[in-house]
């Protein structure tokens, strides 16, 4: 039995009136990081604190899913998709102060794909041979063959670029190049960020974004209705959207993940290890009921173990 989960809250939203004025966010999350390194976990809640704001890579992924410019500007395609030269945008500085060049690349891509890296996407890099400063603003990596998808894969969280000088602190103090810059960890309750005054790119609206970690539903639905977080992403309280949505303070978005909630069977028990009795049960059960009761219908029923 597999049911496909809905993001439920996409943005469950700003209050009504002072979106436009405030300069600072606050943001509920039902799971806190466990380090702040997304060059070294596997945890989504890393990314959705770092990816973009502490962290950028050298291109990045677009609202609509197309590949962007990120710190490289520009780069072009040699010997027939085997070797990538980017060229770094200029005036890039990591949040101590330290030019970004083609060395940090280097750096940071051979740390990724090393034998003892704990990347959690090392297939990002398998394809990589080699990886050279052309200069301070020119990096050249040769891949072992063609690849089109390579710029994809530098896109990736686990692909950001790294400050050498402060890499041993990076899971509890990270320094990147993103617009926001890490400011405080409250352990179990929040992660403050702040605007980077020395981002070479579009400066950010906001001054302070903080993340609130609130796993428990009743806790998440009460900070919502007390004004203490502005938007929850991934709210964890389906069954009080029905409120959220009559209230005018609030807009409710339901969007879609690409996380799937799975009720399996242990094949290897009788009777269960039986495949006349498991194509029984999966007949006989309705999936949607599963989900109306589980999730109060917010989640559509797929057919197999992988979202659509």
């Amino acid at each position: 039995m597999f049911g496909k989960l809905k993001a439920t809250a996409a943005a469950l939203a700003l209050m009504a009136g002072a979106a436009t004025a405030q300069d600072s966010i606050t943001l509920g999350m039902v799971l806190e990081p466990p380090n702040l390194d997304p060059t070294g976990g596997a945890a989504a809640a890393i990314d959705e604190v770092t990816y973009a704001n502490l962290f950028e890579s050298l291109t990045r992924f677009g609202p609509d899913g197309t590949i962007q410019p990120g710190l490289a500007e520009s780069w072009d395609v040699e010997d027939e998709g085997r070797t990538y030269v980017f060229h770094l945008h200029q005036g890039v500085t990591f949040h101590d102060g330290s030019d970004f060049t083609a060395e940090d690349v280097v750096f940071s891509l051979d740390r990724a794909r090393a034998e003892d890296s704990t990347n959690a996407q090392k297939v990002l890099f398998e394809g990589i041979e080699t990886v050279e400063a052309v200069d301070p603003q020119t990096v050249r990596i040769t891949l072992d063959g063609p690849d089109g998808n390579f710029p994809f894969k530098m896109a990736w969280g686990d692909a950001a670029m790294v400050d050498q000088a402060s890499v041993a602190d990076i899971a509890t103090r990270p320094v990147g190049t993103g617009p926001f810059k890490f400011d405080q960890w409250v352990q179990g309750d929040r992660i403050v960020l702040s605007a980077y005054d020395g981002y070479w790119g579009d400066k950010p609206a906001l001054k302070t974004a903080t993340f609130r970690f609130i796993g428990d539903p009743t806790a998440a639905f009460a900070a919502m209705m007390a004004g203490d977080v502005d938007a929850f992403p991934t709210y964890p309280a389906p069954e009080t959207l029905p409120q959220l949505e009559a209230d005018p303070r609030f807009r409710v978005i339901v969007g879609d993940t690409e996380g799937e909630t799975i009720l399996a069977m242990n094949n290897t028990q009788p009777p269960l290890d039986n495949i006349k009795v498991r194509q029984a049960i999966a007949h006989a059960i309705n999936r949607q009921d599963v989900i109306d009761g589980a999730m109060f219908g917010y989640g559509t029923p797929i057919g197999s173990h992988f979202s659509p």
